[in-house]
């Protein structure tokens, strides 16, 4: 029996969520899994062997790929656009890598898939690195957001983000207490068999075991 839905990427931040749900609070949650014509749709196979092997046999992959049109002005869908490096996005008050509204559309349909399994409880592994560009990883976006889901007049569905005070360093943190396997994650927004080290997830990401003192275990282009 579930008692929550959680919005899994294969990224750093939802397979800590995971954890955190499953080992650290001892959630059962419903998985969802978004394709949505994503360049690095690489990490999507990392949220299926975190799920085995946290035993979530409930995990659904929801393909948006016929959205792709729809997102065809980020970079990360489109192939007619350039993933910049993080020190070109950096100076961007909404960088090219911005998908529109892809929170709002997935935490909808988390939304409507708890309403449907009778979960009250939505989380996703929003983080504070990603204020500055995404507008729907801010603690606002969550609190209107689930202002606007309360005007449901029989389920009360909740959109939960535990992580969204916490720097990348902190969750890699957290990870480590609660046995992530972070080879098994991946970062870039580059579609490559080596991650490129020069976009945005990937500086956060390797700056954050830095501060850790831990090397990446993923590969990197030299």
């Amino acid at each position: 029996m579930i008692d929550c839905v959680a919005v899994v990427s294969g990224g750093i931040d939802s397979t800590t969520l995971l954890y955190y749900l499953v080992e650290r609070k001892q959630r059962r949650p419903a998985l969802l899994t978004f394709v949505y014509g994503q360049k690095h749709a690489r990490e999507i196979e990392y949220a299926r062997y975190h799920a085995r092997r946290l035993g979530c046999g409930d995990h659904l992959l929801v393909d948006l790929s016929l959205l792709a049109p729809v997102f065809a002005s980020s970079s990360l869908v489109s192939a007619d656009l350039a993933v910049p490096d993080r020190d070109a996005a950096s100076h961007e008050a909404q960088p090219s890598t911005y998908v529109p509204n892809r929170n709002l559309i997935f935490l909808t349909i988390a939304a409507a898939y708890a309403e449907t399994r009778g979960a009250t409880e939505v989380y996703y592994g929003a983080q504070r690195n990603d204020l500055a560009g995404y507008w729907d990883t801010t603690l606002d976006f969550v609190e209107r957001t689930n202002a606007l889901l309360r005007l449901n007049r029989v389920h009360h569905i909740q959109i939960r983000a535990p992580f969204v005070s916490l720097s990348k360093a902190d969750v890699v943190r957290l990870g480590f207490e609660l046995g992530v396997d972070y080879d098994k994650t991946w970062s870039c927004f580059q579609g490559d068999d080596r991650a490129c080290g020069r976009c945005q997830p990937c500086v956060d990401r390797l700056a954050a075991f830095r501060e850790m003192g831990l090397a990446d275990p993923l590969p990197y282009q030299k």
